[in-house]
């Protein structure tokens, strides 16, 4: 078993940081029900960081120390598996757009799966939470996160900060944003239509 463990080590450390491993990848070093022992083995012994169920990943070493992988490295893995496609939450996207000042507590993801999920990271956790279609419009560029926003903000908030954001938007995002608009909730749709027929002002 020390053997095992010792491989799957190895195998991991030729992996990006924060690959998410799993049983299936080691079974060239042997048997299953085997393989997964030694997963929760090194999971226990802190060698390894488990993430969800079946589901790890190396810790980050450095001189000050081990912590677990960043979950936006661990998120964008996710994505490029395409099990599941995850964008940032709308509070968090409004933040990065600098619509509010206001830091999520909790990191949020949203996905199209059907039920909410949480995946731990050391002591910090982060939810997976299902949403509906549209967030996903434009994904995570300026203009799918500024879709998640402007919802996050709700319509009165929305409205005020819809001119700060047109100006914050490069004008490809802004047209990105407006050809999706049949797409959103009415009450957004018609915010950016109103928007749209504003003439824009002169960026400072």
């Amino acid at each position: 078993m020390a053997v095992l463990s010792e491989q799957i080590l190895e195998a991991a450390g030729k992996r990006p940081e924060g690959s998410l491993l799993a049983a299936k990848q080691f079974l060239a070093l042997g048997k299953r029900d085997a393989v997964d022992q030694a997963l929760r083995r090194l999971a226990a012994r802190g060698q390894l960081v488990k993430i969800t169920r079946g589901r790890y990943a190396l810790p980050v070493r450095s001189r000050f120390g081990t912590r677990p992988p960043s979950p936006e490295v661990v998120i964008a893995q996710f994505n490029q598996e395409g099990g599941q496609q995850l964008v940032s939450s709308g509070a968090a996207a409004a933040n990065a757009l600098g619509l509010t000042t206001q830091m999520p507590v909790q990191q949020t993801y949203l996905s199209r799966s059907r039920s909410q999920k949480r995946y731990a990271f050391g002591k910090q956790q982060v939810t997976i939470r299902p949403a509906a279609a549209w967030n996903f419009l434009l994904a995570d560029r300026p203009a799918g996160q500024a879709i998640r926003a402007l919802a996050w903000l709700g319509p009165d908030q929305a409205s005020e900060a819809l001119p700060q954001l047109r100006t914050v938007l490069p004008p490809q995002e802004w047209e990105a944003l407006l050809s999706v608009r049949a797409e959103l909730p009415l009450w957004l749709a018609e915010l950016l239509s109103e928007q749209a027929q504003e003439p824009l002002e002169a960026r400072g």
